[in-house]
């Protein structure tokens, strides 16, 4: 669960999306960890149609705000979910695929369904604000693929000793049970 906080802003990230919901935290945590492993697919497929790969991925984020993502849903003014929204169009092609993303998510967690869709750009936001920063402050030449790699290979197995922390959240999305949810994330993008 800590990683999720920490790729969502911290604990101020997941407070700032709260109180602007108008709910409490613990059910943006829950809503996040379920529609996160579908906004890092999303990241996933795009940096592979890159031609630079992660580094083009990462200049796209930069191109799109980079860290000023997070920092808009940090702040104390309404987020310009245009943003998030626009990174949601870019990772995902179409507002059908956001809109599936949701209503799975609902599913899973319990959690309305027009709520999830609110709280989608944010996540798209923070997340993509959050991975901008950190392929910023990494050695040169990373390109952010420590970050991006470490969350996909929790993702896919890499991360799920114990059941917890990403390995938790990826098995929220595993539609089909068979222990990869990102063949589940994949479908979703390519509908």
């Amino acid at each position: 669960m800590q990683q999720l906080i920490n790729a969502l802003g911290g604990p101020a990230g997941i407070a700032a999306m709260a109180r602007e919901l108008g709910v409490d935290q613990t059910m943006v945590e829950k809503g996040a960890a379920a529609l996160l492993p579908a906004v890092l697919g999303g990241f996933k497929q795009q940096a592979a149609t890159q031609p630079d790969g992660l580094a083009g991925l990462v200049g796209m984020l930069g191109k799109m705000g980079g860290g000023g993502l997070l920092d808009s849903v940090l702040g104390s003014e309404p987020t310009p979910v245009e943003q998030g929204n626009a990174v949601l169009g870019q990772i995902f092609g179409s507002k059908d695929v956001s809109r599936t993303v949701a209503q799975q998510a609902a599913g899973q967690t319990g959690i309305g369904a027009d709520l999830l869709k609110k709280m989608l750009p944010m996540v798209a936001m923070a997340a993509a604000g959050f991975m901008a920063k950190q392929a910023a402050a990494s050695p040169a030449g990373n390109g952010g693929g420590g970050l991006l790699g470490s969350v996909v290979s929790a993702l896919t197995g890499g991360g799920q000793q114990g059941g917890g922390g990403l390995g938790a959240i990826a098995s929220l999305i595993d539609m089909d049970g068979d222990g990869n949810p990102l063949d589940d994330i994949m479908r979703l993008v390519n509908r």
